[in-house]
């Protein structure tokens, strides 16, 4: 079976840190996919906060969250990672990731909405003190 497992959410303290960890089994998911980073907050609309592309490894980011996110990727480990500093309670949300090999970069999934093939199952960060 395909899928991706996101782990890693939880509650944190405004200015904490989280990583999440976006795990794909049933597929190998090096190089040549590209994984997006997701959330979603009650009653708000998703959006799409981080790529990775599967070209050059080059990350997009959200500009709410540029300079507080790192997007990585482990290939030995099959997961792309999302580290999240200085966390703010505006973060608070269910985070998703979602992979793809059809394009091998961010912008035509960003820009150009062209959907993802693999989508995780979510998992919560709430920031709040």
């Amino acid at each position: 079976q395909l899928q991706l497992v996101e782990s890693g959410g939880g509650v944190v303290q405004p200015g904490g840190s989280l990583r999440l960890s976006c795990a794909a089994s049933g597929f190998t998911m090096d190089d040549s996919y590209t994984v997006g980073w997701f959330r979603q907050a009650p009653g708000q609309a998703r959006e799409e906060v981080s790529c990775l592309s599967s070209n050059d490894n080059s990350p997009y980011y959200k500009n709410s969250v540029k300079g507080r996110f790192t997007v990585t990727r482990d290939n030995a480990k099959n997961t792309v990672y999302l580290q999240m500093n200085s966390l703010k309670p505006d973060d608070t949300a269910t985070y998703y990731c979602a992979a793809s090999s059809q394009y091998n970069y961010c912008s035509a999934y960003v820009s150009f909405g062209v959907p993802y093939d693999f989508w995780g199952q979510g998992t919560q960060v709430t920031v709040s003190s």
